[in-house]
This record gives C-alpha cells, sequence and structure tokens, in this order.
C-alpha cells in the first residue's frame, strides 16, 4: 500500500513533537515495512527542513533530511501536478494541491496529515496518523 506524508507528519517527527510524533513515527516506521511504499514531496521535505532547521540547525536538520530520505519515496511534482493543482476550482491552498497531485501521481491510496480540512477536495481517503493506525494496523 502506498502512503502519502503531509509536511505537517515529516514535521511532527523530526521536531519530536509530542503526542503527534507517537503516531507519526509509527507511520514513518511502516517504510521498513515490505507491505508499505510511503511518499512524500519535495515540498513536504523543504517545509519539513525550514522547521527543523529552526529548531536544530542547518546541519541536524541537513542530517535527519538525509535519514529521512533514506528510507521514504519522493513523489514528482512535475509540470502535470502543477496545472492540476492550477486549474483545480476546489484546491483553495495551492500548497496543497500540489501535494495532492503528487500523491495522486505516485498512485498513493491514503494522504496523511493533521489538517484534513486542507483537503476537503481530495478524492483519495485522508486521514490523520492516529486514524490510519487504527484503521490499516491496530
Amino acid at each position: 500500500m502506498r502512503i502519502f506524508l503531509d509536511a505537517n507528519i515529516l514535521v511532527s517527527i523530526l521536531n519530536k513533537e509530542y503526542p503527534l510524533f507517537t503516531y507519526s513515527a509509527r507511520v514513518l516506521s511502516l517504510a521498513d515495512n515490505k507491505q508499505y511504499e510511503i511518499y512524500t514531496s519535495p515540498i513536504c521535505l523543504a517545509i519539513a527542513f525550514y522547521f527543523s532547521e529552526k529548531k536544530s540547525g542547518r546541519t541536524i536538520a541537513k542530517n535527519k533530511i538525509n535519514l529521512l530520505v533514506s528510507k521514504i519515496k519522493i513523489a514528482e511534482a512535475d509540470h502535470t501536478v502543477v496545472i492540476n493543482a492550477l486549474h483545480d476550482k476546489a484546491v483553495g491552498d495551492f500548497e496543497d494541491g500540489l501535494e495532492y497531485y503528487a500523491a495522486q501521481k505516485a498512485k498513493c491510496k491514503y494522504i496523511i496529515t493533521e489538517d484534513i480540512n486542507d483537503f476537503h477536495f481530495s478524492k483519495l481517503p485522508v486521514l490523520n496518523a492516529r486514524q490510519f493506525l487504527e484503521e490499516n494496523i491496530l
């Protein structure tokens, strides 16, 4: 199963933000299970790096991102993704549109985010980390 992690999930992991960290880290740990493919986008990584750098400094943030990308896959955010996000009238936030269409292009089954309402337009199921774990793992 392919799942897409939104930036806020990555930030909670990199910065160990409780109580979200407990659930987000467990979702990320599924990358070690062959039944799951974990994706994110370059935009989500940039956002996560920004917040990690603010908390831990550039060197540590780069090391954390490097470790993260060794475990997960990067969804493409190509021309088609950008055009779809721009032209979808239901997309209110361009960044969320980019993430959604990148997840769709990567054939993800779920989007995992703590801001579920940001993806009100999604045709993919959108769950927070705890909901995903409760519905699919526990």
